[in-house]
């Protein structure tokens, strides 16, 4: 045997790979270049424009407002009592990361094809990288959130009782929102890459999820003919777990929160499938 055919590669590229051969060790051994994606999303997403990173914040103020002016006060619906700012901020901060995790990575492959034809690389950095950088306008805009719960707490005229206690619970909630974003986002990237027209109902497909969601209306006032299909969102006892932690108001569903949690782990293991199995062929097929 020759030391060429003896030598260990550090890193082996094949047109062969199994369903479950996810290679996410190459995460790690990229990490250099995931790095820089990262960065990327959170430079380039607010250059070149008037406002900068004030856009982080601007999104969940406008939708608030706007929530508690068409909800609150016209369509009078129920906040169980909480100031109506306050109670649709929680749950739009906590979607808000759902949603970037989801379409931010909706687009993984086909809107990467170019690059991905001359070197390469892991894809899922790529997705990964975009989960991270929602991570950090998440923690940002729950700054912005916490400071309207310290306003309130200190000048409002309504008591609530935040559940510190949970607070241990607060980052399996943030997982949960975002793995399962992510885990969407891998599927319909895989799917797109064949079935274009598929990317124009994602955008559908969000507003109904979130309308779906308790994010606009508190748990407690949804209808009994309707609560089944609320519960089987797999979002909803996030948002209300969430609530009742930040706000003391929600409901704290155990058998919701595991059924969150297995259908994250199932949606995510899907995507992450079809999309290895997917980024193979992809140039070929592009």
């Amino acid at each position: 045997m020759t030391a060429s055919n003896s030598k260990a590669w550090d890193l082996t590229i094949t047109s062969h790979r199994g369903w479950f051969e996810f290679h996410l060790r190459e995460l790690w051994q990229f990490r250099d270049l995931l790095w820089i994606y990262f960065r990327r999303n959170i430079i380039t997403e607010y250059k070149q424009t008037i406002l900068g990173p004030l856009w982080i914040f601007i999104p969940p103020v406008i939708t608030t407002l706007l929530f508690t002016v068409v909800f609150g006060k016209i369509a009078q619906l129920s906040t169980d009592g909480l100031p109506a700012p306050l109670f649709y901020m929680s749950g739009i901060v906590i979607w808000n990361y759902f949603s970037s995790s989801f379409s931010g990575t909706s687009n993984s492959l086909s809107g990467n094809a170019g690059l991905f034809g001359k070197v390469y690389f892991p894809r899922i950095i790529i997705p990964v990288a975009t989960l991270l950088s929602g991570l950090v306008r998440f923690f940002i805009q729950f700054i912005l959130f916490l400071c309207i719960l310290i306003y309130y707490a200190i000048n409002g005229n309504v008591e609530f009782f935040p559940n510190m206690y949970l607070v241990i619970l607060f980052p399996l909630l943030i997982i949960i929102m975002g793995v399962q974003g992510l885990g969407y986002g891998l599927l319909f990237s895989a799917i797109t890459t064949k079935y274009r027209d598929l990317r124009y109902l994602i955008g559908y497909c969000m507003r109904l999820l979130m309308y779906a969601s308790p994010i606009i209306f508190p748990l407690s006032i949804a209808p009994d003919n309707y609560r089944i299909f609320i519960l089987l969102n797999p979002i909803t006892s996030v948002i209300e777990i969430f609530r009742y932690i930040s706000l003391g108001n929600g409901q704290i569903d155990l058998f919701g929160l595991l059924y969150s949690i297995t259908f994250t782990f199932i949606i995510f293991i899907a995507g992450l499938l079809i999309f290895n199995r997917v980024e193979k062929n992809f140039i070929d097929t592009a």
